[in-house]
């Protein structure tokens, strides 16, 4: 007999957690079903561990340019191992929080990997592969998350060509690193190892770092990377990887030039797959496109009964889309009538020296929906925290509709600015118009002010520059 309950969740990343968790509010009876760690990839190889590691590179920065701020101190060094050790103890206590969190709502988390056998039955296989507990449910909501991408020919071999997993762990600091690709996970990794010392290359297929985010933010950040010692090849292809005793020999095409790059390790950071074998999609009506399940603003498949959310749904590729999509999901399928999920009021956070944030249209994709703007800019430079602070290299950058006053999107780059983007995010997420950003009161000295004098000088009012 199969065990009853009224929802299934696959998955017990930050997507599949909360799903569980919000459906047990609402009195459902929950099963999770999770292969490996509570917290998933992000909790435990990702967002969490990566956040530790970055905060430990800023610290070695800090130490190195204390005579900026009338300090001085002999013989700083760093012990990579217990930076490492740190980064793993900060993932162990909170996938241990998970853990409680499960057993307070009353969640049944079972060990292994779930399949769907038809009519609502799910098996549980263990690591071994053998047939475990058999579930039933009239709901059931994958979150399997994803995985590196692999490119051929530049397969992860876990020594010399890394992945993120191995580069989050590295068992003695390298000195040289290439880095393939420039979204968010290439561009942290780079800048935590330049921080600590190593020379960093980074090769972008497309013209610019950062593609997603706004061209002039993009353009902004690369030059503080190249100012930081980052050697910066876009618009670039890698042909060759040679791996040697102990460093790789890496071919790289750009503007009709090819040169050879020696480094020790190469970390590939060019996307992800979902995980979407072995569940048993075969013979449903689930669909996949590029790897990733086809769902709607509920996270509805194809197959009635069935929903996915989180990576395996397709992107953007985060921990908060995840979360949030799950309790959309739930509160549908417990009939409470939410609003459909859409990503235009995801914010996008890049954990780099300088952070870089952002939500909503950039200003080119703004102009090719066909919008009459505003745009509004305002440097760091010019707000007196941020001098302060030592950090006055930064930029914000606000897009209106000239008709509405709607805000289209803001855009960000500098210190703790992704602390600050969600004020943006509830802009948007509330429908204000540039009125009330302009009447709200921004407290000072704060380095948000700059988002206030953003707004202002869309309009021509800005006061502090």
């Amino acid at each position: 007999m199969a065990d009853e309950f009224d929802l299934i969740v696959v998955g017990g990343g930050p997507g599949g957690y909360v799903a569980a968790i919000r459906a047990a509010q609402l009195k459902m009876k929950v099963a999770l079903v999770e292969a490996k760690h509570l917290g998933g990839i992000c909790l435990n190889w990702g967002c969490i561990p990566t956040k530790a590691l970055l905060r430990a590179s800023e610290i070695n920065h800090l130490l190195h340019h204390l005579d900026e701020f009338g300090f001085a101190a002999d013989n700083v060094r760093f012990d990579i191992e217990k930076i490492v050790q740190r980064s793993r103890a900060v993932s162990k206590q909170l996938s241990s929080g998970i853990g409680h969190l499960m057993k307070k709502n009353k969640i049944t988390v079972y060990d292994g990997f779930g399949r769907l056998m038809g009519g609502g039955k799910l098996e549980v296989k263990g690591a071994d592969g053998k047939p475990g507990a058999q579930l039933h449910a009239k709901h059931i909501i994958l979150a399997t998350g994803a995985r590196p991408r692999q490119i051929p020919g530049i397969e992860v071999d876990g020594k010399l060509i890394w992945s993120y997993f191995e580069a989050m762990v590295p068992k003695s600091m390298p000195k040289s690193l290439l880095i393939i690709g420039s979204g968010a996970i290439g561009i942290e990794f780079a800048s935590f190892y330049r921080n600590l010392g190593a020379e960093v290359t980074v090769v972008e297929m497309l013209d610019r770092v950062l593609p997603v985010e706004d061209a002039e933010i993009s353009a902004f950040a690369r030059k503080a990377f190249e100012k930081q010692g980052m050697r910066i090849i876009t618009s670039a292809t890698v042909e060759q990887v040679v791996k040697g005793a102990g460093s790789v020999t890496v071919r790289v095409k750009a503007a009709g030039k090819t040169e050879q790059i020696i480094v020790e390790r190469v970390i590939s950071a060019v996307g992800i797959v979902g995980n979407v074998e072995e569940l048993g999609l075969e013979g449903t009506k689930v669909k996949v496109e590029k790897t990733h399940i086809v769902v709607d603003g509920f996270g509805r498949t194809g197959e009635p009964g069935v929903y996915a959310i989180g990576d395996v749904a397709g992107p953007p590729w985060l921990a908060h889309k995840a979360s949030h999509e799950g309790v959309v999901c739930v509160e549908a399928i417990a009939g409470k009538n939410p609003h459909p999920f859409t990503t235009g009021n995801i914010p996008g956070c890049t954990y780099a020296r300088p952070q870089v944030a952002s939500v909503g249209l950039t200003e080119a994709a703004a102009k090719e929906a066909g919008h009459e703007l505003r745009v509004g800019r305002f440097p760091f430079i010019g707000n007196g925290k941020a001098i302060a602070m030592g950090e006055p290299e930064g930029l914000i950058k606000t897009i209106f509709d000239a008709k509405t006053g709607e805000l289209l999107g803001a855009h960000l780059v500098g210190a703790e600015v992704t602390e600050m983007v969600q004020g943006f995010v509830i802009a948007r997420t509330m429908e204000a118009t540039e009125a009330e950003l302009m009447e709200s009161v921004f407290p000072h000295p704060t380095v948000s002010e700059a988002m206030h004098e953003s707004v202002l000088d869309a309009y021509g009012q800005v006061i502090h520059f």
